[in-house]
């Protein structure tokens, strides 16, 4: 192992020691804000320790394993997302969740690895003749894409279509076909997006019909920009903060949703103006640690299931804190490794143990060690 390596770990554990560490003082402030989050700290140290110890026992599964069996994993979780939609319990209107006793899990987040891992596999090492061979492969990747978006946007979670949306998209963008069809694939969004535009301001009833009250609901959630107690809340407690503070016992200004998605502003309630900025250090180092590691990465199917964490990573940072400034649509996306929330917490944890597995091989000619990043 390099001395370059050896600190890009060492920065890795400080910043993710750092994040988990805020985490669980803010998940500790939260019982103070109201009885709703009475137990969100001793419950965010059980799914951290959890997520250690899932991430540890990936990280000694054969990563060849993973994407051999990346098919049966994809289809063991569309059915877990049809059972949902069954059984599954109702919080704040979407129907998310499976309950088995005192425990509950999404299978949409657990849906993030299988389809990365089955999608990675599918796209890996493919070759293109003819625009016919593109068109089909094409075809196939939104037959995969479709199917589990279908259902989870009848749960409805809109977070994670849009994750499954833009890991389709990064690595189709990463395999060997034609640029042009990209293009061709956004002129379809605009299409559809001016003519559900259209009938939004135009033709609301029509809309309600198509969507339902429940989702038309969601809809003009998201597209009330800036407004609402949330936002408004989020905002002046990031604009009133002090530059430094430690108010762990006191409430501050209240956020409903503070624990969950509005973490970012929470933060600035209890640290003050270092809290927001300590994230912004910590997820700007672990985004250097991460494109590291990326790069070091040789193997296709490999780097391209770590593109597709890269995508989860990179975009929950981007919309949640937008989302926190009063700059983009709240679409219920957490911050990674920091936002309460077992299910997303531990995925990412499991995404960890499939990433950083080491293979060390000895060469008998260089007489040295070397690491091999899975």
């Amino acid at each position: 192992m390099t001395k370059t390596d050896k600190w890009t770990i060492f920065f890795f554990l400080l910043f993710f020691t750092i994040l988990l560490g805020i985490s669980l003082l803010l998940m500790y402030h939260a019982k103070f804000i109201t009885n709703m989050f009475a137990y969100h700290f001793e419950k965010q140290c059980l799914w951290i320790l959890i997520g250690i110890i899932l991430g540890i026992i990936f990280y000694f599964i054969p990563a060849k394993f993973l994407f051999r069996f990346s098919f049966l994993f994809y289809l063991l979780n569309l059915l877990l997302l049809l059972l949902v939609l069954i059984v599954g319990k109702n919080v704040n209107g979407a129907k998310a969740w499976i309950q088995v006793g005192n425990w509950q899990f999404q299978p949409s987040e657990l849906m993030k690895i299988s389809y990365s891992l089955f999608l990675a596999q599918f796209c890996s090492n493919r070759s293109f003749y003819t625009l016919k061979d593109e068109f089909k492969f094409i075809f196939k990747v939104l037959l995969i894409f479709f199917f589990p978006a279908i259902l989870v946007f009848l749960e409805p979670d809109t977070g994670a279509i849009i994750f499954f949306l833009l890991i389709t998209i990064v690595l189709l963008w990463n395999t060997k076909i034609s640029k042009k069809w990209f293009f061709i694939f956004l002129f379809i969004i605009g299409l559809i997006l001016g003519l559900f535009f259209y009938c939004y301001f135009f033709q609301r009833d029509l809309l309600v019909k198509m969507l339902g009250t429940s989702f038309f609901y969601r809809v003009e959630r998201v597209l009330s920009l800036g407004s609402g107690l949330q936002i408004e809340n989020a905002t002046t407690a990031l604009g009133s903060a002090p530059l430094y503070r430690f108010n762990l016992l006191e409430t501050g200004i209240y956020i409903p949703e503070a624990p969950t998605d509005f973490i970012f502003a929470l933060s600035s309630n209890v640290f003050g103006l270092c809290g927001p900025l300590a994230i912004l250090i910590c997820y700007f180092g672990l985004d250097l640690v991460f494109l590291h590691f990326y790069k070091l990465e040789k193997r296709k199917t490999q780097k391209l299931f770590f593109l597709a964490f890269l995508t989860i990573f990179f975009f929950s940072q981007f919309e949640n804190i937008g989302m926190n400034l009063g700059l983009l649509p709240i679409i219920g996306i957490p911050l990674p490794y920091l936002s309460y929330g077992g299910s997303f917490m531990i995925i990412l944890f499991i995404f960890l143990g499939i990433l950083f597995q080491q293979k060390k091989s000895f060469t008998k000619k260089s007489k040295t060690f070397h690491i091999d990043y899975r």
